[in-house]
């Protein structure tokens, strides 16, 4: 070619486009640029040809081709400026992606555009999904999770339940993720547990559902035309709904007797109150009645008494440390 001779213009390096979809979205379910490029591409390929997509796929008109190429093949596939679409399975295609990666980093190849396009993309909650399933098969296929049931598990719940308010008054954040990770495991696991009930079996999704119509039942001033301006407003019109709902003839009905004595105290102390019940704390001899006025006292000022003992507790543990020498 003399100086005066035209360049020949360079041939078209074409685009190799990964589409990629989150298994947590129902196939078919893909954004707009990924249907444009499936329809706009040269070839589509797929390896797996079992894949949830394909359906859906063929039924918009999309031919594809169930190929496994290597890196070379596929360079070569987008010559003259051609676009080939490759759908990777669940796991993804990492032979290939190592692949192309080798030859783009040779230098001796003239490598098309790559491009990795989302098709779909997890929700907010979409890690739930795992959850429910790999609860599923763990309960299947663990010789020790598939003998569970509600009452061997209620001393986790309640173990889970108190290590969660120590993360919280600790304030260690790695701590506060794993707690509330465990204490989700307690819900996930009785809602698996329930499933296998002969006469009423129920799912976490039923769980789940019951509590969505429950908040949005509960709080009318956020999904409905009520008011409320106040902390105090939203409490009182949970307690009345409560009461509607579950027939209770009392602001006591519903209180577990059960749980430590200052929230006890606080709870019955804080359900007077809010119903404005125009009761007098009882006076009597002993410490009982005297942790009784402590504990109400603390409730009418926005304190939870059984949090203030644990952290003078805590303190008070530090001493007794301190004093034996240990850790000095």
């Amino acid at each position: 070619m003399t100086d005066h001779e035209p360049a020949e213009p360079a041939e078209p390096t074409g685009r190799i486009v990964l589409l990629t979809a989150s298994h947590r979205v129902a196939p078919g379910l893909l954004s707009w640029p990924a249907w444009q490029t499936l329809h706009a591409a040269d070839r589509v390929l797929c390896a797996d040809p079992e894949h949830p997509q394909l359906p859906y796929l063929r039924e918009a008109g999309v031919e594809v081709a169930h190929e496994t190429p290597d890196a070379q093949t596929l360079v070569e596939a987008c010559a003259g400026g051609r676009t080939v679409v490759v759908i990777p399975g669940g796991e993804g295609d990492q032979r290939l992606t190592d692949g192309l990666a080798r030859l783009a980093g040779s230098g001796r190849v003239s490598m098309p555009d790559l491009e990795l396009l989302p098709g779909s993309y997890d929700l907010p909650g979409a890690r739930l999904l795992d959850l429910v399933q790999v609860m599923d098969r763990v309960r299947r296929e663990c010789p020790w999770t598939s003998r569970q049931t509600h009452e061997g598990l209620v001393k986790y719940a309640i173990e889970e339940a108190y290590e969660l308010v120590e993360a919280i008054e600790v304030g260690d954040r790695e701590e506060l993720r794993e707690e509330l990770g465990d204490v989700l495991l307690q819900v996930v696991f009785h809602a698996r547990i329930a499933e296998e009930h002969e006469e009423e079996p129920f799912s976490i999704d039923d769980v789940a559902g019951n509590l969505v119509a429950k908040l949005i039942h509960r709080h009318p001033h956020v999904f409905g035309d009520a008011e409320a301006e106040t902390a105090e407003d939203v409490s009182a019109h949970w307690q009345r709904t409560k009461a509607v709902e579950k027939q209770r003839e009392s602001v006591t009905d519903g209180i577990p007797l059960g749980q430590p004595g200052l929230a006890l105290a606080a709870k019955l102390a804080g359900r007077a109150r809010t119903a404005k019940v125009p009761v007098e704390l009882p006076r009597g001899e002993g410490v009982g009645y005297e942790l009784l006025e402590l504990a109400a006292r603390a409730e009418a000022a926005g304190a939870d008494p059984e949090a203030a003992l644990r952290a003078a507790a805590r303190v008070y543990r530090d001493a007794i440390r301190a004093a034996e020498g240990v850790g000095q």
